[in-house]
């Protein structure tokens, strides 16, 4: 068998980010192009595409991932440039709409499960045979803490991530032997800029003085994970939800937002 550092090069693979423009997604897309994979950057907007693909000498590309049309251009580019050696798919698309059940309508709910579910779903459905017929590859997907316990605020932004995570494990099964691998990345609070900025500075002291490893996540611990499920390292790991919050779970209870 060869050594374990070359199991985590992904030199020559062509991976497809969706949500690459920010936070965890640009993390994640540094993290595989210093591996050596060539980086579909994928955003909503191109700007942000063209801003990262620019840093990790990647290719930008526009599109809306919750649309059927938007995904199938996705993978028709990612085709298109990566050819046979398209191997991987990383999913950071998500938005949490944060209220209680009873202040939801049937339009905040919908766009709930709209923004966290569909994507992923399509993302399966269009990608996964593509990279079985590549020879195999790795999907990974960001699930939430909140969709195995409690949040406050964040009901309807758990179910949607538990049905995320139940999704994703059971097509790992489908998939298994077509030699594709899906796992799913269940972080807590995470210092994305856009949660720095919503959450402010007092929460993140609760959550650094809460966490068992005195912080809260970075995108960068999120990046490490996902190169690690892309990577050869993890190829006998598929079908996980792997928690990722820095010893949280053992707490009796999280901050609330």
């Amino acid at each position: 068998m060869e050594g374990y550092l070359p199991r985590l090069r992904l030199d020559g693979q062509g991976i497809v980010v969706l949500g690459a423009g920010a936070g965890m997604g640009a993390a994640s897309s540094r993290a595989l192009a210093e591996a050596g994979a060539r980086i579909l950057c994928v955003d909503r907007e191109m700007g942000l595409a063209e801003q990262i693909a620019l840093e990790v000498g990647g290719i930008a590309f526009a599109a809306d991932v919750t649309d059927r049309a938007g995904m199938e251009n996705v993978f028709e580019t990612a085709q298109a440039h990566f050819g046979a050696s398209l191997k991987g798919v990383v999913d950071i698309v998500g938005v949490a709409l944060l209220d209680k059940v009873e202040s939801f309508d049937d339009a905040r709910f919908d766009a709930q499960f709209e923004v966290v579910l569909r994507h992923a779903f399509l993302a399966i459905q269009i990608g996964a045979p593509i990279l079985s017929a590549n020879g195999g590859g790795a999907m990974t997907f960001i699930g939430s803490n909140s969709g195995m316990k409690s949040v406050p605020g964040q009901t309807i932004y758990g179910a949607a991530k538990a049905a995320l995570h139940h999704m994703v494990r059971c097509s790992a099964r489908e998939f298994g032997d077509r030699g594709v691998r899906m796992n799913v990345i269940a972080p807590s609070f995470v210092r994305t800029p856009r949660l720095l900025e919503k959450l402010g500075p007092e929460f993140w002291e609760t959550v650094d003085r809460t966490a068992p490893l005195g912080r809260a996540g970075t995108v960068e611990d999120i990046a490490s994970v996902v190169l690690f499920l892309q990577s050869a390292l993890a190829g006998y790991v598929t079908g996980n939800v792997m928690t990722l919050d820095g010893g949280g779970d053992v707490v009796a209870a999280l901050p609330t937002p």
